[in-house]
């Protein structure tokens, strides 16, 4: 998913042809106070004029968060909810919408996760690691001090039967190589989507998000000799349901791409 900030509509255009799987508007943190009304009306063009996107509003306690609502209801367009804590008020912002994406960024979001999770019309949970960060006092780069915060997410998720969580933020945005290996580990706890702030991260992303070849071959020697649904054992190794299920998954995304995955 890729941010595009929503007063830049020389840079919408750019954003739908990078290749992300969703364009994602933003009204909030990449907006001055000054310029959310702007922002506002160039967002609403775009919708107007058809093109697929989706949009992040301000935050339930701001004083532009039911403006903002008020203005993209017409379009119906997927919304992405920021300090979604509350489920009382994600599943507000949800029933005008057909899908929302609940931004989990505070501690309080953390721990109400199944329950916002559970909210019909909640599509998806994403990450927001640098505003959490902040909260707790840790560095967002910090591997080992959001990594309960980022298992409760994959938790909650599965849970409600959602998708894996999209997540967060790769803030260097020179390194590849450190965006590969954050999107690596995010996948190996069960994310399965990725929030980019730049065109450049998104191939990079995807890469990283798809199975990898070694993948792959284990999970279709591991659906051949498994193929009667019976438990069997490939390399000296048991297969049963549970594994014969996630060589499936992997050749699923595989087959696909990450991108359905992330939607």
């Amino acid at each position: 998913m890729l941010f595009v900030p929503g007063d830049r509509p020389d840079r919408f255009a750019k954003a739908a042809g990078a290749g992300a799987d969703l364009v994602v508007l933003d009204l909030e943190d990449a907006v001055s106070p000054g310029s959310k009304s702007e922002a506002r009306e160039h967002v609403t063009a775009w919708l107007a004029d058809g093109h697929r996107c989706a949009v992040r509003v301000n935050a339930p306690r701001s004083p532009w968060h039911l403006e903002d609502l008020a203005a993209l209801a017409p379009y119906r367009c997927p919304v992405m909810l920021p300090k979604a804590e509350d489920p009382a008020t994600v599943q507000g912002a949800s029933e005008a919408f057909p899908a929302l994406i609940a931004l989990i960024e505070t501690a309080k979001g953390v721990l109400d996760a199944p329950a916002i999770a559970a909210v019909p019309g909640v599509q998806r949970l994403a990450f927001g690691s640098f505003d959490l960060a902040a909260e707790l006092g840790v560095n967002p780069a910090d591997r080992e001090a959001l990594r309960t915060a980022r298992g409760a997410l994959v938790l909650a998720s599965a849970a409600a039967g959602l998708p894996g969580p999209v997540d967060g933020v790769t803030g260097n945005l020179h390194d590849e190589g450190v965006l590969t290996d954050d999107v690596r580990y995010a996948r190996r706890l069960g994310f399965t989507g990725k929030l980019c702030v730049h065109p450049k991260q998104v191939a990079a992303a995807a890469d990283a998000l798809a199975p990898g070849a070694d993948e792959i071959r284990w999970a279709r020697t591991v659906a051949d000799a498994a193929a009667d649904g019976g438990a069997v054992s490939v390399g000296g190794d048991l297969v049963d349901k549970p594994v014969l299920d996630r060589a499936l998954r992997i050749l699923r995304q595989a087959t696909k791409g990450s991108g359905d995955e992330a939607q």
